[in-house]
């Protein structure tokens, strides 16, 4: 993989502080969607420092509270909000279209990786669920206020992507045979390709989106992992230590998602797959087809086709 890097002069140890330098959001307003734990908050505290509003949907609006309690100074929000729940998305978007005319920044950051076989909703996997489908519903649904900014911006956080990642498109939900390994990465190819065709979608109304890889960083995202799976996959030792030079801070993890969300230089780009603060050509010549057909089956999922 080749990367383009006409845009920027950062790159994989930059941080949330390098990517904002000369940029101010006053007067712009976001939402991050798991804004209030690992990338998702430093990515909040980052936006609202250079001056945006922020609006933090959360699981559990009492521990985004507390997460967020010495932000003085700053604007954010939380409100209640649940991924896995379409009646909750739909409850948030419209108390945030009740309070906020305009979106410019949408930075779906909230996930759950390699969990144990979980059913949601109508019985959908959880993964795909959360990670996938749930972004889906709120762009949809926050349609008319990323429209009615002007010129906005949509960064779906995916994953470190291989190519032989596919959509089980004979089984999305995983009822013959549940692999949580196999059922993450189809989320996070989902987040690629969702972000691909919003894009096609919203260009000619001002709406661009990218997906980003963030790198390895320690967060809660682990948190279904059990320590002895960490230290056989290389990540920790048995005392729990990081290896040496594999992990990312979380300042660092998050720049590409808030170098995706802010820089003017991409005002011109969009669709793209971005890692460490560049945008990338590891796009697969059947992503545009299967970004189509994922949006089609999204759509039928959800019920929800508003964009466009």
């Amino acid at each position: 993989m080749t990367s383009d890097t006409t845009h920027t002069t950062f790159g994989a140890h930059s941080t949330t502080g390098d990517v904002l330098t000369g940029i101010d959001l006053t007067g712009k307003t976001a939402v991050v969607t798991g804004g209030y734990s690992g990338l998702g908050l430093a990515t909040t505290l980052a936006l609202a420092q250079a001056g945006a509003r922020v609006v933090v949907p959360a699981l559990r609006p009492d521990v985004a509270q507390r997460a967020l309690a010495d932000t003085a100074g700053v604007e954010i929000e939380a409100d209640q909000f649940d991924l896995a729940d379409l009646a909750s998305v739909r409850a948030f978007t419209e108390r945030f279209l009740s309070r906020h005319p305009a979106l410019d920044i949408l930075i779906a950051s909230a996930g759950v990786m390699a969990c144990a076989e979980t059913r949601v909703g109508p019985g959908w996997e959880a993964q795909f669920a959360i990670n996938h489908l749930g972004h889906y519903a709120l762009a949809n649904l926050l349609w008319p206020a990323l429209t009615a900014a002007g010129t906005a911006r949509v960064v779906a956080v995916a994953s470190g992507r291989d190519p032989a990642w596919r959509i089980r498109w004979d089984d999305v939900q995983f009822e013959r045979g549940y692999d949580k390994w196999e059922a993450y990465t189809q989320s996070k190819l989902a987040n690629v390709l969702f972000a691909r065709h919003l894009d096609l979608l919203g260009r000619p109304h001002g709406v661009r989106a990218f997906s980003v890889n963030p790198g390895w960083i320690r967060t809660p995202l682990q948190r279904h992992l059990a320590v002895e799976e960490m230290v056989t996959a290389g990540w920790i030792d048995a005392d729990g230590n990081s290896a040496p030079g594999l992990f990312k801070t979380v300042e660092q993890g998050a720049a590409t998602q808030v170098w995706a969300a802010t820089s003017p230089h991409l005002d011109a780009n969009g669709g793209d797959y971005c890692v460490d603060c560049r945008r990338t050509d590891a796009a697969s010549p059947t992503d545009d087809s299967a970004a189509a057909r994922l949006w089609a089956l999204s759509a039928d999922l959800t019920g929800l086709d508003l964009i466009g």
